[in-house]
C-alpha cells in the first residue's frame, strides 16, 4: 500500500511538471519567446558576464538547461477572478447554495482565497514571466555593446544582430561584434594651473594608471581621477574635488595611437552672481577642538569645562570625564600638518573603535585669521555609561530533555576615565535529564553556572611605552579577561577557570595581529567515576569483552551477564587484563588499551598556561567581493614558563612536574589556514580551503589536552561525518569523541544561484586527524609519513543555502565517498547512499 501511494504521488508530480513544460504557453500570438542570446566577438563566441550584462533582454534563467522558473510561472492561471465568477454564472443553483451556507460577502472573498487566487499569485511571483523578443530593446543592446568596447579602446567597433527562428514562437538572437584595432596611449601631457598641485602630481606620477603604450581603457581613466584626487586631498588640497580632473583625448593620430592631455583647471568660486577662477591652495591645520560630550539635539549648549593638552583643546558641556591623552592618542589630525582625508578617516575609525562614543563627526572650518588655515572640530557623542541586558531560553539536547537557560550582562564604559570598557556577564542553566546515572529525584537534576569578566584598554597595556614598535595608527587595544564555569550532573562535572591578556593591532588594512601574552585554562573533573556513563561506546566495547572472556559474574550488576558491567566492575575487569588474569587477543588488548588511554586523558585535570601569536590577512574588499584570499597562521606554546618556575620536589608519581598541585601541559602548536574564492561570474563562485595543524607534546606532557586537540567532521568540516566521528587515521572512530593532535583538511565548494535568494552548492571535503609523537600506540591512528596520507577521507555532497542578506541558512547533505576505516575493497563509494548520508544545518558559509 505504501509503495502504491508513493508511485501515485510520483506520477502526479511528474504530471504537474509536464503540464507546465510548454514554455510558449504564455507567449501571445504573433510574438516570440527569446530562448538564447549568442554573442560573437571577432568570430569567436563570448560568454563573459560583463559582456552579457550589456544586453537589455536576457533569456529566461535555467538550471542545467531546464527553465524551472518559467515553467512555474506557466502553471499559474490567468484572470483567476473571471474564472471564479464564470464558475457560478454557468451554475446559478450552485451559487445560491453557497450563499445559503455562507453569505454573499464570504462567497466573494472566497474567490480571493489562496486556493482560488493566492496560489496562482504565488506561482507568478516565484516563477519568471516569458521573455518576449523586443527589437527596440535589441537595438538598445547594440548601442550598449558598442559603448562597452569603445570604453576599452576599440573606437571603431561595429555591432550587428540577427534573429533566428528555432520553432513555433521561439527565436534566438545572435550578436556579431567586430572590434577592430584597439587604440593605445601615445603621449601624455599635463596642464595643471595650480603650482602646488602640479608639484604634488610630479612627485606621485609614477603611480599613474595611464601609461604610454598601454591600451586605452576608461576604467584606467576613472582610477587615475581617484588617484589624483586622493593624492591632492591627502596633501592639503582641502577644496579639491574629482570633477576638476578632465582628459582630452586626441585619436586623429595614425596607427591607432591616442594622445592624452590631463587637464586640472583652477578652482571655481561663485560670489553672488559672479564666478571667479583662483588657483588651488594647500591648507594646514591651525587648531584642533574636541567636543567630548556633544549632543546633536542640543548643539548650542554652553561649554562649562575645557583644557588644553599638546595643541588639542578639549571642551565639555559638563565636567570633563576623560583623561586628555586617552582621546588625543587616537586623533591623527594635528596642528601644523596639512589637511588629509586619510588622517580624518583614521581618526574616525580609531575613535569609533573605542566603543565609548557614537561614530564621530569631524568638521573643518576655514580660519578667519589665515586664508590657508583650517580649524578642525571633532564632535564626540558619548554612549550610555551603563548597559544592561538579560535573555532566557528553553533548550533541548542529547544531554537534557528540557532546560531553561539565562544570561545577563553589565557593561560599563570609560571605567577609569581613559575610554576603557568593562563587561561582566553571568549565565546559568538548569535542566531535566532521565540519565539513569544521575542519582536525584528532583525534576531539575542537572545545572551549569558561569561568569565572565572582560576589561578593554584602547592601547597596549604594559608598564613601558610601545609606540615605536606598535604605533597608534595601528589601532592597538588590550583585553584582560577572566571566566569560571561549573557543571553538576553533566558529564564529568567539570570546573573550568580561564584567564588571559590579549593584545591586538592592525598594521595595515585587512591585516591583523593578535598576541596572547598568556592564556590560562584550568579544567578540574569533579566526577571522573562517571566516565563510562558518559562515554557509552567505550563502555559497550568493554562490556562485550568482559562477556567474551568470561569475566567474574560479580563484576556485573546483580551478578548477571545480561545486566551489564557495573561501574566498579569495569575497573575490576581492566585490572584483570592489566595483571594477566584475563588474556585477551592482541587485537582486543589493543582496543582495551586505547580505551584506557583515552579515559586517562579525559579524566585527568588540565592546567594550560599558553602563549600564542596569530596573524590574519585578507584581500576581500567588502562582502560583495567574491574574488579574494584569506590566510591565518598561529603559533602557540604552553608550559615553558611553569617548567622553569616549578620546583623539582613537586613531582607526580610518573615523574611529571606540578604547578599548584596539578600536572601542567607542555606543548608547541602551529596552524595554517588558507582560503581562496574565485568569482566565476553569473552568481557562480568556486571556494577552496586548506588547513594544517599539529600540536607536539614534550617535556612535562605526553599528550595534548582535549581542549587543544583536533577533531574531524561536522557542519564546517568534513560534512560526510558527524563531529568527532572521523579518525584518527583508519581506526574507525571507536570512541565517543575521537580527537588527535594533527589535522589536515582540504575543501572545495562550487556555489551557484538557483533563483532569487536560494543558492545551491556541490562540495568535496578531504582530510583526517592523526596522532603524532604522543602516547597513543595504535599504529592505525598514528601519522608515520607520506604513506599515512592514504588514510585521508573523502566526503562529497550538495547543499542549499537561503540568503537573508544579513545571514545565510545552510543545509548540506554529505556522503562518505572514501572511508579509510572500511576494508580494502569497500573504501570507495560503498556508502554513497541517502541512508548513510549526514545532514548538516548551519548558519553562513563554511568558509
Amino acid at each position: 500500500m505504501k509503495n502504491s501511494i508513493t508511485k501515485i504521488s510520483l506520477f502526479i508530480l511528474i504530471g504537474v511538471i509536464l503540464a507546465g513544460c510548454n514554455t510558449t504557453k504564455r507567449v501571445p500570438n504573433g510574438k516570440s519567446l527569446l530562448t538564447k542570446n549568442n554573442i560573437y566577438v571577432d568570430g569567436k563566441k563570448n560568454n563573459l558576464e560583463d559582456v552579457f550584462n550589456q544586453l537589455y533582454q536576457k533569456q529566461n534563467t535555467d538550471i542545467l538547461g531546464y527553465r524551472l522558473r518559467l515553467n512555474i510561472y506557466n502553471l499559474a492561471k490567468e484572470k483567476t477572478d473571471s474564472i471564479y465568477k464564470a464558475k457560478f454564472a454557468n451554475n446559478p443553483k450552485k451559487y445560491q447554495r453557497k450563499v445559503k451556507w455562507l453569505s454573499k460577502k464570504q462567497v466573494k472573498r472566497l474567490g480571493q482565497s489562496f486556493w482560488y487566487s493566492g496560489i496562482h499569485n504565488f506561482l507568478r511571483k516565484t516563477g519568471e514571466a516569458p521573455v518576449i523578443l523586443d527589437t527596440i530593446s535589441t537595438k538598445k543592446s547594440l548601442r550598449r555593446l558598442k559603448s562597452y568596447y569603445f570604453y576599452r579602446g576599440y573606437f571603431d567597433t561595429k555591432v550587428t544582430y540577427k534573429i533566428d527562428s528555432i520553432g513555433p514562437k521561439k527565436v534566438k538572437l545572435k550578436y556579431d561584434i567586430v572590434t577592430g584595432t584597439p587604440y593605445k596611449i601615445d603621449t601624455i601631457n599635463t596642464y595643471i594651473s595650480s603650482k602646488p598641485l602640479d608639484s604634488i602630481y610630479q612627485l606621485k606620477k609614477e603611480n599613474s594608471f595611464i601609461k604610454s603604450g598601454k591600451r586605452f581603457q576608461k576604467s584606467d581613466m576613472d582610477s587615475e581621477v581617484s588617484r589624483i584626487t586622493e593624492d591632492f586631498r591627502n596633501n592639503g588640497a582641502f577644496r579639491f574635488q574629482q570633477n576638476y580632473v578632465n582628459f582630452d583625448i586626441d585619436t586623429l593620430n595614425p596607427n591607432h595611437r591616442a594622445n592624452v592631455d590631463v587637464i586640472i583647471e583652477n578652482e571655481s568660486i561663485r560670489l553672488e552672481d559672479s564666478l571667479y577662477n583662483v588657483p588651488f591652495e594647500l591648507y594646514k591645520i591651525n587648531k584642533v577642538n574636541i567636543y567630548t560630550d556633544h549632543n546633536p539635539a542640543n548643539a548650542n549648549a554652553p561649554i562649562k569645562d575645557s583644557t588644553v593638552y599638546k595643541d588639542f583643546t578639549l571642551y565639555s558641556v559638563n565636567k570633563l570625564k576623560y583623561r586628555p591623552k586617552a582621546l588625543t592618542d587616537g586623533i591623527f589630525v594635528t596642528k601644523g600638518n596639512y589637511f588629509s582625508d586619510n588622517k580624518t578617516m583614521l581618526t574616525s575609525k580609531y575613535l569609533g573603535n573605542l566603543k565609548v562614543f557614537n561614530y564621530p563627526l569631524i568638521q573643518y572650518l576655514q580660519d578667519k585669521d589665515d586664508k590657508n588655515g583650517l580649524i578642525a572640530n571633532i564632535f564626540l557623542s558619548p554612549r550610555k555609561k551603563y548597559t544592561f541586558g538579560f535573555s532566557t531560553d528553553f533548550t533541548h539536547s542529547n544531554i537534557q530533555d528540557f532546560g531553561i537557560s539565562g544570561n545577563t550582562f553589565l557593561g560599563i564604559r570609560n571605567v577609569f576615565n581613559g575610554a576603557e570598557t568593562f563587561e561582566i556577564g553571568f549565565r546559568g542553566n538548569i535542566g531535566a535529564s532521565r540519565d539513569l546515572a544521575i542519582q536525584s529525584n528532583n525534576f531539575f537534576n542537572i545545572s551549569e553556572i558561569g561568569a565572565d569578566a572582560k576589561l578593554n584598554f584602547p592601547r597596549i597595556f604594559l608598564p613601558f611605552k610601545t609606540d615605536k614598535i606598535i604605533p597608534k595608527y595601528m589601532i592597538p587595544y588590550t583585553t584582560i579577561s577572566v571566566g569560571y564555569s561549573k557543571q553538576t550532573n553533566i558529564g564529568l562535572d567539570k570546573q573550568n577557570f580561564t584567564s588571559s591578556i590579549v593584545y591586538n593591532w592592525t598594521p595595515r588594512k585587512n591585516t591583523n595581529f593578535r598576541f596572547d601574552m598568556f592564556n590560562v585554562q584550568f579544567v578540574r573533573n569533579i566526577n571522573p567515576g562517571n566516565y563510562f556513563n558518559v562515554y557509552r561506546s567505550s563502555y559497550r566495547v568493554l562490556n562485550d569483552f568482559a562477556i567474551d572472556y568470561n569475566a567474574s559474574p560479580t563484576y556485573f550488576d546483580g551478578d548477571d551477564y545480561n545486566n551489564g558491567l557495573s561501574l566498579g566492575g569495569v575497573d575490576l575487569f581492566l585490572n584483570d587484563v592489566k595483571n594477566d588474569v584475563i588474556n585477551p587477543s592482541a587485537a582486543d588488548e589493543k582496543s582495551i588499551n586505547s580505551i584506557v588511554e583515552q579515559r586517562q586523558r579525559l579524566t585527568e585535570d588540565n592546567l594550560i598556561f599558553a602563549t600564542s601569536l596569530t596573524f590574519t590577512k585578507t584581500s576581500q574588499k567588502d562582502l560583495a567581493d567574491n574574488t579574494f584570499y584569506a590566510v591565518k597562521a598561529k603559533v602557540e606554546s604552553a608550559g615553558n614558563l611553569l617548567s622553569l618556575l616549578s620546583e623539582a620536589s613537586q613531582l607526580s608519581q610518573n615523574g611529571s612536574k606540578k604547578a599548584f598541585g596539578v600536572e601542567f601541559s607542555q606543548y608547541i602548536k602551529t596552524e595554517l589556514e588558507y582560503i581562496k574564492h574565485w568569482d566565476l561570474t553569473r552568481k557562480k563562485v568556486l571556494a577552496a580551503k586548506a588547513f594544517i595543524g599539529v600540536a607536539i607534546p614534550y617535556g612535562n606532557s605526553k599528550s595534548i589536552p582535549f581542549s587543544r586537540s583536533y577533531f574531524a567532521g561536522g557542519t564546517n568540516d568534513i560534512r560526510a561525518w558527524q563531529s568527532y566521528g572521523l579518525g584518527p587515521g583508519k581506526t574507525g572512530s571507536v570512541n565517543d569523541f575521537n580527537e588527535a593532535n594533527m589535522k589536515l583538511l582540504f575543501s572545495t565548494e562550487f556555489r551557484f544561484n538557483i533563483f532569487q535568494q536560494l543558492n545551491g552548492a556541490f562540495f568535496v571535503d578531504t582530510g583526517n586527524i592523526w596522532n603524532i609523537a604522543d602516547i597513543v600506540s595504535d599504529a592505525d591512528a598514528k601519522f608515520t609519513g607520506l604513506k599515512s596520507l592514504e588514510n585521508i577521507a573523502v566526503g562529497s555532497g550538495f547543499g542549499f543555502r537561503y540568503d537573508f542578506n544579513f545571514f545565510v541558512i545552510r543545509l548540506d547533505l554529505g556522503f562518505k565517498t572514501y572511508n579509510p576505516a572500511n576494508p580494502e575493497n569497500e573504501k570507495w563509494l560503498k556508502e554513497m547512499r541517502f541512508d548513510k548520508s549526514v545532514i548538516n544545518i548551519g548558519i553562513n558559509y563554511p568558509f
